[in-house]
């Protein structure tokens, strides 16, 4: 979402007018969850993608007759409609889709200002109860205490940010219902139908251990849209040029780093350990597993992982803390080489943060895409 945010702040900026589509609601299979957007800009092109390819064709369509004067609208495509083979989810799911133009009112650059920021922001905009956007009904941005923009009267402004607060607490898309205080604070106008876009900070991959099988690790982790970080206390190692797809790289021990910036780890954060030494690997591995992290991996053999585990026990970490501890790093592909063992290891990453059970499709049953 945050090449989508990016194009659509850069747009407005140069009064080029463009509508959005996003995804505001799903059933079954669907590739996009909600929040998902697409752009179309009046010379027809084109960022971003609320379906992986199904229906964008038909969104185009309808955001040229957006641009050319129409209503903004919903739509919903699904292999139930007549024509789903010619422009529907034929891989099986539904897409309930929001298509509106983008004016100057909605503040996206404050909003593209804290994506690159890291802070977790959301977009607010009004819908009548048939889910189009409300005419002349302003947007706002919404996050930390603040906002930006207005729906035109102080108390739904109040009202909104209350409710956009609370979904993107829980980084959650969609429509939201909201009670609209007077801007006197003693009454009620009739509620607000709201459609809220969390955006947050992009998580984390933190690799410790500079060797060669972290340079597609760092490529791939980028490309999957983590901020990606590598340490190794060895300058001849941690040298930038060799990672042109971080966004730092550091010459620092692994532990004296992750102790000054463990506050920013959260459940987002993945960290894996590749440097094959444990006088580096094992305190940073004690700090990670009692951090916030999601993930904390190792690599190393079956023979490496049980000589770890001495170590770390030594050092007095918990045996629930070392069940958190994925070693032999990654998925088991059968992968060879540093570029096949980057894609295990960001496939396990995944599967973690989703929920997912590492199998292949075939052997299992139900929705391809579960929410």
């Amino acid at each position: 979402m945050r090449q989508v945010i990016d194009q659509a702040a850069a747009w407005q900026n140069a009064g080029i007018r463009f509508a959005m589509a996003t995804v505001v609601r799903t059933w079954g299979s669907s590739p996009h969850g909600p929040g998902a957007s697409m752009l179309v800009s009046e010379d027809g092109r084109i960022v971003g993608s609320v379906s992986g390819g199904c229906v964008e064709a038909a969104v185009c369509a309808i955001a040229e007759e957006v641009l050319a004067g129409g209503p903004a609208t919903v739509e919903c495509w699904g292999v139930g409609d007549e024509d789903a083979f010619a422009v529907g989810l034929t891989c099986g799911g539904t897409i309930e889709v929001l298509i509106r133009e983008v004016g100057p009112e909605v503040p996206l650059r404050r909003i593209a200002a804290d994506l690159a920021a890291g802070v977790p922001v959301a977009l607010v905009t009004p819908a009548d109860g048939g889910g189009a956007l409300a005419v002349g009904g302003g947007a706002l941005a919404v996050g930390g205490g603040r906002t930006t923009g207005s729906l035109g009267d102080p108390g739904a402004d109040r009202a909104a940010a209350l409710a956009a607060e609370g979904m993107l607490g829980r980084a959650a898309n969609g429509f939201v219902t909201s009670g609209n205080v007077a801007g006197d604070g003693k009454g009620c106008a009739p509620e607000c139908r709201l459609l809220v876009q969390s955006f947050a900070p992009r998580p984390q991959l933190l690799i410790f251990g500079a060797a060669e099988f972290a340079r597609p690790l760092a490529g791939i982790g980028a490309a999957l849209g983590h901020r990606v970080t590598v340490c190794d206390a060895r300058p001849a190692f941690a040298a930038a040029e060799r990672f042109p797809d971080a966004d730092e790289v550091v010459t620092d021990r692994p532990d004296r780093w992750f102790r000054t910036h463990q506050d920013a780890v959260d459940a987002s954060t993945a960290v894996c350990v590749l440097t094959h030494e444990p006088r580096f690997d094992v305190p940073v591995l004690g700090l990670a597993l009692r951090s916030r992290a999601g993930y904390v991996g190792a690599m190393g053999s079956r023979r490496t992982h049980e000589d770890r585990l001495v170590r770390l026990r030594a050092a007095g970490t918990t045996e629930a803390e070392l069940d958190r501890l994925r070693s032999p790093v990654g998925l088991d592909l059968g992968g060879r080489g540093p570029e096949e063992t980057a894609v295990s290891i960001m496939a396990e990453i995944i599967a973690v943060r989703r929920g997912g059970s590492g199998l292949p499709l075939t052997l299992r049953t139900g929705p391809v895409h579960t929410l």
